[in-house]
């Protein structure tokens, strides 16, 4: 696997970053994960924005414009002859004096790597047993809104539910409100609407999670935001998440006990990869 790092294309076994990079000690980096389809990074833009606007709060310069990021992606993916997979970005401060202080961290490190995906094709609409964890996000927290490298209570509520077999945790917040899978945003209908947590609950402003709310508003399903708590969606007609390795995922199960189906969360499925054609298709842009 080649991997791109600070400006050159390496063998990943030459990709290596100190062990005194801020985002290995501390946390302190972002980072964008992105489906590549047919060669194109979907929505590209719009995970690019969201890097720049973390990088711009946690005061880290991004090393190489918008243009020159889109050249490395794309000879990255040549490179590595996979027009399908997912494309990750990592940003990190790079390295500084002992401490939690920035100062002195003035050289940051950009790496992209590839990583293979398997998909059906068509694309089938996955179902996950679904597991709340016992770890709460903060509301109203402006650090949710970007992919930091600090992701502790994703990780060990992704384990909770790995240990209880199931695909994917739900976490609650503080306010007592499930807001958002480990990997993923929450969605679910009720009586012929599809609502989403809002962001202020604490959540990431997902780009596929965006990407269903336009779908769902062309598809003329009504869709709105509004807090949810454990028991209420357990009782929902439908419960399905979205994240850019999958696209939209039906929840089939939540903490053992059978969630209803609704016909919707299909329609919204064989839309997004609709969309997803469409964007990345021949002739698609960046």
């Amino acid at each position: 696997m080649i991997v791109f790092l600070n400006g050159k294309f390496v063998p990943e076994e030459q990709a290596v970053v100190s062990i005194f990079d801020r985002s290995f000690l501390y946390g302190d980096g972002l980072f964008e994960t992105m489906l590549v389809s047919s060669g194109v990074p979907f929505r590209w833009s719009q995970h690019l924005e969201r890097l720049e606007r973390g990088a711009a709060f946690l005061g880290i310069a991004v090393p190489f414009p918008p243009v020159a990021l889109r050249g490395f992606a794309e000879r990255l993916v040549s490179e590595n002859a996979m027009p399908n997979g997912l494309l990750r970005l990592s940003l990190s401060r790079g390295i500084g004096s002992r401490g939690y202080s920035p100062r002195g961290a003035n050289a940051p490190v950009l790496v992209m790597t590839l990583h293979s995906l398997t998909r059906s094709d068509p694309p089938a609409l996955q179902s996950w047993q679904l597991k709340t964890a016992s770890f709460r996000l903060p509301a109203n927290e402006p650090l949710a809104q970007f992919k930091t490298c600090n992701k502790l209570p994703q990780v060990l509520a992704r384990a909770q539910a790995e240990e209880a077999g199931a695909g994917e945790a739900l976490l609650l917040n503080t306010e007592g409100f499930v807001v958002e899978g480990a990997t993923s945003n929450l969605f679910w209908v009720e009586q012929g609407t599809v609502y989403t947590p809002p962001l202020a609950s604490g959540i990431l402003a997902g780009v596929t999670r965006l990407a269903v709310l336009e779908l769902c508003r062309a598809a003329g399903f009504e869709a709105q935001e509004r807090n949810i708590t454990g028991s209420r969606l357990a009782e929902a007609d439908g419960v399905f998440l979205s994240l850019s390795s999958a696209g939209v995922v039906e929840g089939a199960s939540l903490d053992g006990h059978p969630l209803r189906r609704s016909p919707m969360t299909a329609r919204i499925h064989r839309a997004y990869f609709e969309s997803l054609e469409r964007e990345t298709g021949p002739g698609a842009r960046w």
